[in-house]
């Protein structure tokens, strides 16, 4: 028994903004964003009226309504995300409530692996569904970057990449031969933890051997976490090692879809549509260099929307899938790389 995608959805926000809106708050151009990034506009949502939980209900309503089922037949959700409503409870439960999945309480699991969420999720589902405990799993991808970047010029590098959306995907078995998910494969490297990390505000606050950050001791009894010193440094804002993140990425891409390719016995030559994690426009012409693939086998979307972090494979698998350039018998591949370091891949003969 196979999983296989039998519902997909995405959302975006109303609100587009500009590399030239961008201007407004930091020393930028549209030239020098795209340039590096490929972007030329990403989505915020509204502020006090949309949350990560909300962008999620709405894509998850569609891939449930296309699966052909109601909210109250979800068996589980997979919520994967960086930028959850609350530092905890996680949004899986929060998305359960909005979705009003009232007559059995189902389980709920949220992962945050960043980037590389919405593979891990797929690969949690899909073992799920593979087992027989499940026969409907909703997975959804969705991130809310605006409310949590620095706009000012020295946050430019990290501020103009990122924007917000929710994909879904709802997960049912099938028993055709050779149809859904085909493997995922799933690695990381937490050497390079520090080099693509929002290190603050977390329980060591930035604790490291070779960085004082001004600190206060921890064993202390009643002694403030938040410092003034964290807020002034901007502590509190992501931090990437871009020139680290890109040379990392585009070997892990290769390797691991080339992982995958040989556990299935098939070659690069087989894959009708590949759709990488949308993390950098010249990532995805790297990778897709490298594999020989042309341009109507690769879906990108970062141009409009940004980097959307774990919400960017299902958002743009759903566009591709819309825009007809995925067909039933199609052999898909999925790929994503990003912080901790995260990297996974995925092939799935639609």
């Amino acid at each position: 028994m196979n999983s296989r995608i039998a519902g997909i959805g995405y959302y975006v926000p109303e609100n587009v903004v500009t590399n030239a809106d961008l201007t407004q708050y930091m020393d930028t151009s549209d030239e020098w964003i795209t340039e590096r990034t490929g972007i030329k506009e990403r989505r915020y949502a509204k502020k006090h009226e949309e949350t990560t939980t909300t962008m999620a209900a709405e894509a998850a309503r569609i891939a449930i309504e296309r699966a052909g089922i109601k909210p109250d037949d979800v068996d589980f959700i997979v919520f994967a995300t960086l930028s959850p409503d609350y530092y905890f409870p996680g949004c899986g439960v929060l998305l359960q409530r909005e979705l009003g999945i009232t007559k059995t309480e189902i389980g709920a699991l949220d992962i945050r692996n960043q980037c590389s969420g919405f593979i891990y999720g797929l690969s949690v589902a899909d073992k799920f569904i593979k087992s027989g405990q499940y026969k409907n799993v909703l997975l959804v991808g969705a991130e809310m970057h605006s409310m949590g970047l620095d706009f000012s010029t020295k946050g430019r590098s990290v501020s103009v990449i990122f924007g917000d959306g929710a994909g879904a995907v709802l997960l049912q078995p099938t028993k055709e031969d050779n149809k859904g998910v085909l493997t995922t494969h799933l690695h990381s490297d937490g050497s390079y933890a520090e080099e693509l990390a929002l290190i603050n505000f977390g329980c060591h606050g930035g604790y490291h051997d070779e960085v004082d950050y001004g600190f206060p001791d921890p064993a202390v009894p009643g002694e403030i976490f938040a410092t003034a010193k964290m807020f002034e440094d901007k502590m509190h804002y992501p931090h990437m090692n871009g020139q680290l993140v890109f040379k990392k990425a585009v070997v892990k891409f290769i390797e691991v879809i080339q992982e995958a390719l040989n556990k299935t016995e098939l070659t690069k030559e087989d894959i009708d549509m590949f759709i990488p994690h949308q993390a950098n426009l010249r990532i995805s012409q790297f990778v897709q260099n490298r594999l020989g693939l042309s341009d109507d086998k690769v879906f990108n979307n970062i141009q409009k929307y940004g980097n959307t972090t774990a919400a960017s494979i299902p958002i743009a698998l759903c566009e591709a899938w819309e825009a007809g350039k995925i067909k039933s018998g199609d052999l898909v591949c999925l790929a994503a790389f990003g912080s901790g370091f995260t990297w996974g891949s995925a092939l799935i003969r639609w």
